[in-house]
């Protein structure tokens, strides 16, 4: 009932236009201390790490710049085993498993499928029988998101889309949540072979950005395919965007690549680097 009611409520809600003002808000050139006192509300509210961040409150002008800190050096080790797949984010595994019938389990009785994912049927094939890890990033967590194995970025998807909220409560009732957000699909050649790498949008995630081009998302752009002539090599680890704000990373690997960690089940946490699944 507490989930229905909290999506009636959203339904109402103008999300674009809600995140957009979120979005200026956090960027808004006032002061410095209006911002700064919203950024130890925020850490007091969420129990951040203000530890591991790069620099203390006083160094950050905005809370927008807050959000998106990166951590200090050394705060988080890869694993760079050569056959492993290192987690991209700090997060929650929201799903992890194999691909079904065209789609991912979103929750129970709830899929979402991947042609519509990655707005393209043809390249969803390649993925059928394949793997994919849902991973949910939430406020208190660092939102800058890494590449799992090294490897090149041969283009890009930009899919706009709705709003919803990425929580568990929009998890487990809203269809094929993950395919109607926003989101940027970043394509990655690798040792696993192909990856869909899908960078997922939210109520009150105000932007996505690109770190391996001048991509940012939420500015009424269309969508947008795009190939390089010549790939951008990555390695494990290396910065592929960030959030504005928490959401939803979501991983695709093709049939027979990936087998992932069998201790990794809905809720477990993982941080960045450690090892998540292996390649065959």
């Amino acid at each position: 009932m507490r989930d229905q009611t909290f999506m009636t409520l959203m339904r109402l809600l103008p999300k674009s236009a809600l995140s957009s003002v979120v979005g200026k808000a956090t960027r808004l050139p006032v002061p410095a201390a209006l911002h700064q006192q919203a950024m130890k509300f925020f850490a007091r509210a969420y129990d951040v790490n203000l530890e591991e961040a790069e620099g203390t409150i006083a160094d950050y002008p905005t809370f927008g710049s807050f959000f998106t800190r990166k951590l200090k050096p050394g705060r988080r080790t890869i694993d760079m085993g050569q056959n492993v797949i290192a987690s991209p984010v700090d997060a929650h595994v929201s799903q992890i498993g194999q691909i079904e019938r065209g789609g991912c389990l979103q929750a129970k009785g709830i899929s979402f499928p991947v042609d519509k994912l990655i707005g393209d049927a043809r390249r969803a094939l390649d993925f059928e029988g394949g793997s994919f890890a849902t991973l949910y990033l939430a406020p208190r967590d660092y939102h800058r998101f890494h590449s799992p194995l090294a490897g090149t970025i041969t283009g890009y998807h930009y899919l706009p889309g709705e709003f919803w909220p990425v929580n568990q409560a929009s998890v487990r009732t809203k269809d094929a949540l993950f395919a109607i957000n926003e989101r940027l699909v970043t394509w990655l050649d690798t040792p696993a072979g192909q990856c869909a790498y899908i960078a997922v949008g939210a109520t009150c995630v105000a932007r996505i950005h690109a770190a391996y081009d001048e991509i940012i998302t939420h500015e009424n752009q269309p969508e947008k395919n795009h190939t390089y002539p010549r790939a951008i090599p990555i390695e494990k680890g290396g910065e592929i965007g960030m959030f504005e704000m928490g959401s939803t990373v979501i991983l695709l690997f093709q049939k027979g690549r990936v087998t992932w960690e069998p201790t990794l089940q809905p809720e477990s946490p993982v941080v960045l680097g450690q090892r998540i699944g292996v390649l065959k």
